[in-house]
């Protein structure tokens, strides 16, 4: 995978800790390993059309002023989680700056169209058998 092209800065990003979620005994019960990772979108220091992007996505983990909320629950530590939320942060913006290549109009080969005739030909011939057989 290249490297990414825009990074995300630590002082962009703010960090809650909670307790997880779900089974996992006293650990979960006790411990504040799950995080939430919080993006201000608009304050970020990304340039403006990638801003503009990533407002536009349909995420139900963007709120309606803008901020991105992530929520890592996934290991057991802290540090571990905190460092899931930023890589999948960091795959969002990498796919929101991911431009697809514009598709140029072709036009069928000469052989093309005529494995296709040849196809719906046979095709007529099998289906014209199926009638009903006069002695």
């Amino acid at each position: 995978m290249p490297p990414s092209l825009y990074l995300v800065k630590e002082d962009e990003v703010t960090f809650t800790a909670m307790r997880a979620q779900g089974a996992g005994g006293q650990n979960v019960n006790k411990v504040s390993s799950a995080v939430h990772l919080r993006f201000d979108i608009a304050a970020s220091s990304l340039p403006e059309w990638l801003r503009e992007r990533l407002l536009g996505l349909n995420d139900q983990r963007l709120s309606k002023d803008g901020v991105l909320v992530i929520k890592a629950q996934q290991y057991r530590t802290q540090e571990q989680n905190r460092a899931d939320a930023l890589q999948r942060l960091q795959a969002l913006i990498d796919g929101a700056g991911h431009t697809p290549k514009a598709r140029r109009a072709t036009k069928p080969t000469y052989g093309s169209k005529q494995r296709r005739l040849a196809g719906k030909s046979q095709r007529a011939a099998i289906k014209s058998l199926r009638g009903r057989v006069d002695d």
